[in-house]
């Protein structure tokens, strides 16, 4: 169980006197059942804080479902060492002092000395190096052990037997490594250092609990528990310190007359009903006051034209083959056109045959499976309008799956198209999986891994140099405010105004103050008076001039820091728009290289919802995969939007990613919308023909998947 801040964690205990009728609340990881709905929801909101840690791996910082699937799959992990192994490796740890990291590295060099039958190695023979599988294990009574191993060839097929010394194996992979050993030590242990088996698990393999001479002096067993001596001896002698304080004598008042704690304490330390917090789970959630009003969902539409099961693998083929349709040299073509490709009765329609045979393409050119059975049954490379419904054949022999086997007969008389649509579709799905594992798909898929990183790279170097240039604009402005606050004090200081640049005599009368200073004070004293007549002369007759040329200063001083506050804003605005420019142009850029389509979210009720980017429409699928359904106008998913309550965790992420995408999506409908208009005036136009001159079926909008051209098509 996950370790609460490193600490084992009780679950809470059912509700006793609980009746089959009762209405109560369950935890559905730990199956945990309240009858109050605030202790439920404490309790959610502790496990989803993330205070647990994975006692098998040892990995803090996790909610509790988070350390509970990573406990469960390292067990999974730990249940993959040999049988033959687990007991020398309980025999290592048990009562071992070491670190984990240690123990876990001794544990791996002496296993990897102890074969087992079955281990797989490599083996020494005739100065060659040979894959073999050990049959037997000999003893030669010298003490050295040999082994009997059968040497393997191609696909592993036994070539022939030896017996080998130890020194002449070699391991090919480790059984184990050291991630998992740790686990399997915190697994097989009740504490650490000394390492302690669980009692069962000594129990099973013969492994002595009895505890070895050289740890007896430090440590003793109590009650099947391990026991430190010195701390023990340290608890003692701080209870009673304690006791001698008169803490003992307080912890007695506490108690009532039968020994136990005082009721009333019990109940101030409980924790107080917190407010809670949203998001919550979507099916928590009650109607609150302050609610908006929510509009009522609209009812998706479900006129397909295929079986409603067979919708999710008819748009997994279309997704895949639009998306990967430049590496299979396959025209794009609408959903609705596969969708009526799909349902129609005719064996050799285009669309269905450049489907089938650019996925059948992909094969041959892997070089896999398929390619060496078309060379066994001397088959050409090239795929015609004749010949594709024998490579479709050598396919469904190929993969052996009995209900599409069945179909075979029908292809083969040359009736493909009245195959129903889930056998059709589901050749599809099988076609699409095996192109997946090709190495053309692959190739393509890490082309454009690649790619994204690049792209990614690129934006987190632009987003680097804009915030460099932020932050030295900023150190600018800072450092010319200060450079105008030091100017203005040292103006100030040195007494300084715009009339001394003009008058040269008063300045050569200061200095001469400044020099006569050490002479009579009379002589300065007179030497001030005349000065200061002369500078309230002087100022009277340069006070009109002065005052008009200040006034044109200042003005002139201000229409340029108007101007250049102007070219400022200009300059941030045009670079603000050639920011958002560059977003938009790296969203493209990732969209175009999108590897696979992924649902925008769910509803409380774990609806799906998809959108694809060649189709515009939202697709509804249930969350039993039985039921899809489709918006395909702006005002329904106007209302869809105005029907989440963010206050749920599922329907608050849905309602973000339809906002994300909400203008594409508004733009792809209203695109649908018109197309859609046009199609319906055209097929009445076709109907108000006369009879004479009905134009042929191929000019109907409706059939226009029957004027499909592959003009990707390879030569």
């Amino acid at each position: 169980m996950p370790l609460f801040k490193r600490k084992p964690f009780d679950l809470a205990k059912p509700p006793e006197d609980l009746e089959p009728s009762d209405l109560v609340y369950q935890v559905r990881f730990t199956k945990e059942i309240f009858r109050d709905y605030q202790e439920y929801l404490n309790r959610i909101n502790l496990y989803r804080q993330r205070v647990w840690m994975c006692k098998s791996t040892g990995k803090s910082n996790l909610t509790y479902e988070e350390a509970m699937v990573m406990e469960k799959n390292a067990i999974q992990k730990v249940q993959q060492l040999p049988n033959d192994l687990v007991a020398p490796a309980l025999r290592i740890i048990q009562f071992s002092m070491l670190s984990l990291r240690d123990l876990a590295d001794l544990v791996t060099k002496k296993l990897q000395k102890d074969l087992f039958v079955g281990a797989e190695l490599y083996g020494k023979k005739d100065d060659g190096l040979y894959p073999c599988r050990v049959l037997k294990i000999v003893e030669n009574g010298v003490g050295k052990m040999q082994y009997e191993v059968a040497l393997l060839g191609e696909n592993k097929k036994i070539t022939e037997n030896a017996i080998l010394h130890g020194e002449d194996l070699v391991w090919k992979k480790t059984p184990f490594n050291r991630k998992i050993l740790k686990s399997f030590i915190r697994e097989s242990t009740c504490r650490s250092i000394p390492w302690v088996l669980h009692e069962k698990l000594a129990q099973k393999h013969g492994i002595s609990t009895d505890l070895p001479e050289e740890l007896r002096s430090k440590f003793f067993l109590q009650g099947g528990q391990l026991v430190n001596r010195t701390k023990k001896r340290k608890n003692e002698n701080r209870n009673n310190v304690g006791e001698a304080n008169g803490e003992s004598g307080k912890s007695k008042r506490n108690k009532g007359e039968t020994g136990k704690p005082d009721a009333s304490k019990e109940e101030n330390n409980q924790p107080e009903d917190e407010p809670v917090k949203y998001p919550i789970d979507d099916l928590l959630v009650k109607p609150g006051p302050d609610d908006p009003l929510f509009t009522d969902r609209p009812s998706p539409s479900r006129d397909f034209n295929v079986p409603m099961d067979c919708i999710g693998d008819l748009l997994m083929v279309w997704d895949f083959c639009s998306s990967f349709s430049r590496v299979l040299n396959l025209w794009p073509f609408s959903l609705e056109d596969f969708e009526n490709a799909i349902c129609h009765k005719d064996s050799n329609l285009v669309l269905i045959v450049e489907t089938h045979s650019a996925l059948l393409r992909i094969l041959i050119k892997d070089d896999g499976e398929y390619s060496l059975a078309l060379q066994n049954k001397k088959r050409k490379s090239k795929i015609s309008l004749i010949t594709w419904t024998e490579y479709v054949c050598d396919f469904l022999e190929m993969i052996n799956v009995t209900e599409l086997c069945s179909c075979m007969t029908t292809i083969k008389r040359g009736h493909y198209g009245l195959l129903d649509a889930n056998a059709k579709l589901g050749i599809l799905c099988e076609l699409v999986c095996h192109a997946l594992e090709t190495d053309l798909i692959r190739g393509k898929l890490d082309d454009l891994i690649e790619q994204r990183r690049a792209l990614g790279a690129t934006v987190r170097g632009e987003a680097l140099e804009y915030a460099r240039k932020k932050r030295e604009e900023k150190e600018q402005l800072k450092g010319e405010s200060n450079g105008l606050e030091v100017k203005e004090n040292s103006m100030e200081s040195t007494g300084s105004n715009p009339h001394m640049a003009e008058n040269g005599e008063e300045n050569g009368d200061m200095v001469e103050e400044v020099i006569s200073s050490r002479q009579s004070n009379a002589f300065v004293n007179s030497r001030k008076q005349l000065n200061g007549q002369s500078k309230r002369g002087e100022k009277q007759k340069l006070d009109p001039k002065v005052e008009a040329e200040n006034i044109t200063n200042s003005n002139e001083k201000e229409a340029q820091k108007q101007l250049t506050g102007e070219k400022k804003e200009d300059q941030e605005k045009k670079s603000k728009e050639k920011r958002e420019q560059r977003k938009e142009y790296f969203k493209r850029e990732m969209e175009k290289r999108s590897i696979r389509t992924n649902p925008l979210g769910k509803d409380r009720d774990y609806n799906r919802y998809w959108w694809f980017r060649r189709d515009g429409r939202i697709f509804v699928e249930s969350s039993d995969s039985k039921q899809w359904g489709y918006y395909c106008a702006k005002e329904e998913v106007d209302a869809l939007m105005s029907s989440l309550n963010p206050k749920g965790e599922r329907e608050r992420a849905l309602q973000q990613q339809l906002e994300k995408f909400y203008p594409r999506i508004s733009l792809e409908l209203q695109k649908r919308s018109k197309d859609l208009a046009q199609k319906i005036a055209l097929e009445e136009a076709v109907l108000r023909r006369s009879t004479r001159v009905r134009a042929p079926p191929r000019e109907n909008p409706a059939n226009a998947f029957l004027k499909y051209v592959n003009k990707w098509k390879e030569d």
